[in-house]
């Protein structure tokens, strides 16, 4: 089996892993739980999830079913991200994975409802998870993680200092700031997560979370790239949305070509991190995946 069939037999089951977790649709706040559940299930490429549960293998880990939960967990904070990252009050998209945002198909009010929905069950199934584990310091550690990464010092914040920054000039340390929070914090959280569930010792779990910022990074500089350069058929949401609203992009500030180089610096760092720590062929032909993406 070659690696894109692998990728697509992995993605499917990562998407059964996380519809499974979903609420059931029923009960007076229906309408909140089908936009919940809509936003998340008009699909994804499942990168977090998939990047902790390769981990997870890369360390040895011996039951894998122990990341489940986890992984879920990590999707339903990245899909209230892209929810509300669509609102009117910030990007204003109308599309996202090809497929209406979720404000556009059931308004601006449950937008935001089901955002908020999503994060906050995203950590009650974090918590019953953690409850129900035979590993508790582990359990919670990755919780804590996760929480962290997603917060006020990771992602949160991050998207904080992206929307304060918009119509004004942004230098190199405020466009690394962004970065490293806004995308990579929730990567740097699925390499962590799943190399503390296997039992990594806190050396490796540093060099993991290193890896997840350099995979994030340039994660996010390729997003840049290809806001100019896909089509909206390829990239499933508007192009040029970054010159609409105003904002700098690795690719503005940097130029096409410096940005193109440093997703390839970036991702080879990252792929001998891996090789150093373990033996995963399908992580490091994933991270190269990702850098060479259409969409």
């Amino acid at each position: 089996m070659g690696f894109n069939e692998e990728l697509t037999d992995r993605v499917n089951k990562i998407n059964n892993i996380i519809i499974d977790n979903l609420p059931a649709v029923q009960g007076k706040q229906k309408l909140l739980l089908e936009a919940i559940n809509y936003s998340v299930q008009v699909g994804g490429k499942r990168v977090r999830p998939i990047l902790m549960l390769e981990t997870y293998k890369l360390c040895n880990g011996q039951n894998e079913r122990e990341v489940y939960p986890y992984m879920a967990a990590l999707e339903y904070i990245h899909t209230y991200s892209l929810v509300h990252d669509d609102l009117p009050a910030m990007d204003n998209d109308d599309y996202r994975r090809g497929s209406l945002t979720t404000h556009k198909k059931f308004g601006e009010d449950f937008g935001i409802l089901a955002g908020d929905g999503l994060l906050n069950y995203a950590y009650e199934v974090m918590m019953d998870a953690i409850l129900h584990s035979k590993d508790m310091e582990k359990n919670v550690k990755t919780g804590s993680i996760i929480a962290q990464k997603a917060g006020i010092y990771g992602m949160v914040g991050g998207q904080s200092v992206d929307v304060l920054l918009t119509d004004k000039p942004v230098g190199q340390n405020d466009l690394e700031f962004i970065f490293n929070c806004k995308t990579g914090a929730l990567i740097e959280a699925a390499f962590m997560a799943g190399g503390v569930l296997a039992g990594a010792n806190d050396d490796t779990v540093k060099q993991l979370e290193k890896a997840g910022n350099l995979v994030g990074v340039a994660f996010q500089i390729k997003d840049d790239i290809l806001d100019i350069t896909s089509t909206k058929e390829q990239f499933g949401k508007p192009v040029f949305s970054d010159e609409r609203n105003k904002k700098t992009t690795y690719v503005t500030l940097y130029g096409m070509e410096k940005a193109n180089e440093d997703v390839i610096k970036m991702s080879k760092k990252a792929e001998d991190i891996v090789k150093n720590i373990g033996d995963n062929i399908f992580l490091v032909e994933l991270i190269n995946k990702l850098i060479n993406r259409i969409n």
